[in-house]
């Protein structure tokens, strides 16, 4: 068995992305940042559908048409594919541990 919330990195330099589950199909990753974001000029832009909760911390993504969206612990949210969108900021002060979900349509 294992704890989401268990082996945390000690590192805060940069984010730390790890795969859960990864088939054809699906894939599921642990997303832990520390005050990181996209760059500027960096928009997502995947050919898969993302499902996306915040289970601690918080942060606040950018849509391509403008709406910022702030999540804090518990908020998840549809990125259907293709959608542009970015990571403006996460919490500074503790870590924000997302939970993802890649899918194809």
């Amino acid at each position: 068995m294992n704890n989401i919330f268990a082996a945390l990195p000690d590192t805060v330099e940069k984010e730390v992305i790890e795969d859960l589950i990864h088939s054809e199909t699906v894939r599921i990753e642990r997303i832990i940042s520390h005050g990181q974001s996209s760059p500027v000029t960096g928009w997502y832009e995947q050919d898969e559908q993302e499902w996306v909760i915040v289970l601690t911390g918080e942060g606040c993504l950018q849509f391509e048409n403008g709406d910022d969206v702030i999540m804090k612990p518990g908020d998840y949210l549809f990125i259907p594919a293709y959608q542009r969108h970015r990571v403006v900021r996460t919490a500074k002060d503790e870590p924000t541990i997302w939970l993802a979900v890649f899918f194809q349509r």
